[in-house]
């Protein structure tokens, strides 16, 4: 393993933690900085192949579709004639999105991820690497719920006691309480999985208990409506998932884990931030914000729909293609739909409703058959992240999660995770009757070397 290797796993790592506290990287220099580092992961990846004769790649199906979207984006602001002249400008070039800037910006940003994820899943080699990112996660949303109760306790309406948004409700973080409810989804999906397939120690299982319920805890205090019932569908399917139909007291053993978890979550919220954070939960669905009106916002949007479909009004676009159709005065611009499927049929028409099924299809297939695995750290893990990326996919029907970068940073390591966790490693040891058991390596990283190709099972 090169320097250039483990530098780049840093730098894996690094994103994940700096993506958050930096605001969830949603300003634009912020951004600059995470391209810098997505840069810098694909230049050590390149460094990596060249000293070892070996450009490794990973095989896996879930990358097509978002490179798919990213050639579409492009699609979308090809010039194709020109406008007719309007207020006495001619020469207006005309393309599918309603707003090329807007496109081109979303489609380097695809890119950006794109490479992150390309890249993610061939730093992900080892049975070693694959827990010390497990851990990473798990630590660090711990640590980052903690700090958001005490900001939620002592400075409410400051981020880090310094930055204001008097518009909308920070959390953590976040400028908005309900990314931070999505974070916590997947930071507390990991210990969640490991618990629940048996993969914790005894000694060690007080402490993953704990760390769940702070996170917990944290979610619920943030008030995000669309975060608890997410929170709630992620616990119901991690139950299902990890229980066989016939398995007797297992069954009740599990619904009690499920009984006490979320009672404690409930108990500890009510404990840190008394009815209140219950409360603000009931008021978002009364919000008369115009910006997030959904039964408003999600109205126009079906409109937009219709009229842009079936190539979609541009990646990006939204916001230039909602006012056209907004009844109210337009004083407040909507830039989201608050509904990620709704939005992808918007910004990309029948092309991006098929890649995002797409997507979602494969990603449930490979996650299914890495629950199965016969490692129980692995299935752990697998069962774990794969809750994670469900809950998401939950609270995107309420919100637009997964446009912040932060939050898609941890979404496509979750996914990372799911497809590491079908392979073998050279290093994995499974403990059977007390005996550690190594068994031997199998990956979906192929490589490529300057003799000759390569394809590992």
């Amino acid at each position: 393993m090169t320097l250039a290797n483990k530098i780049a796993f840093v730098l894996l790592c690094a994103a994940i933690i700096f993506t958050t506290v930096v605001y969830g990287a949603v300003h634009q220099p912020v951004i600059a900085l995470v391209y810098v580092m997505f840069g810098g992961m694909l230049v050590l990846w390149a460094i990596d192949g060249y000293i070892t004769g070996s450009m490794r790649f990973s095989s896996s199906h879930l990358q097509i579709p978002i490179i798919l979207t990213v050639v579409y984006g492009v699609i979308q602001i090809i010039p194709f004639g020109t406008i007719t002249e309007t207020g006495g400008i001619q020469g207006i070039s005309r393309t599918i999105s309603l707003d090329p800037f807007s496109t081109q910006a979303t489609v380097i940003h695809l890119l950006g991820l794109f490479l992150f994820f390309a890249v993610s899943l061939t730093l992900i080699d080892s049975a070693s690497r694959l827990r010390k990112l497990v851990i990473v996660i798990t630590v660090f949303g711990f640590i980052f719920a903690f700090y958001a109760i005490l900001q939620a306790v002592l400075s409410p309406d400051k981020i880090y006691g310094i930055y204001e948004r008097r518009e909308v409700a920070p959390f953590g973080s976040f400028v908005n309480r309900h990314n931070f409810a999505a974070y916590m989804e997947m930071t507390l999906s990991l210990p969640m999985g490991l618990l629940f397939v048996g993969a914790i120690a005894k000694d060690k299982r007080l402490l993953y208990f704990t760390a769940i319920g702070l996170m917990g805890v944290a979610l619920l205090l943030s008030g995000s409506r669309g975060g608890f019932v997410a929170f709630l569908a992620e616990v119901i399917f991690l139950f299902i998932l990890t229980t066989p139909a016939r398995s007797g007291r297992k069954l009740y053993l599990k619904l009690g884990l499920v009984v006490v978890l979320v009672a404690a979550i409930i108990g500890g919220s009510f404990f840190v931030g008394g009815e209140s954070s219950l409360t603000r939960i009931a008021e978002t669905s009364g919000s008369q914000n115009v910006t997030s009106d959904r039964s408003h916002i999600w109205s126009v949007t079906l409109r937009v729909i219709a009229n842009s479909f079936p190539l979609g009004a541009g990646l990006g676009s939204f916001g230039a293609a909602y006012t056209a159709f907004d009844t109210r005065s337009g004083a407040e611009r909507v830039e989201q739909a608050h509904n990620d499927y709704l939005q992808i049929a918007a910004d990309a028409g029948i092309i991006g409703i098929l890649l995002g099924l797409f997507f979602v299809f494969t990603l449930f297939r490979v996650g299914i058959k890495a629950a199965k695995s016969d490692n129980t750290y692995r299935r752990g893990v697998a069962v774990g992240a794969l809750a994670g990326c469900f809950a998401i996919l939950i609270h995107s029907i309420f919100d637009f999660v997964l446009h912040t970068t932060a939050i898609t940073v941890l979404f496509l390591t979750l996914v990372t995770l799911i497809v590491a966790s079908r392979n073998r490693y050279e290093d994995d040891i499974e403990e059977l009757e007390g005996r550690k058991i190594k068994r031997k390596r199998s990956s979906s990283v192929a490589s490529i070397s300057s003799a000759k190709r390569n394809s590992l099972p």
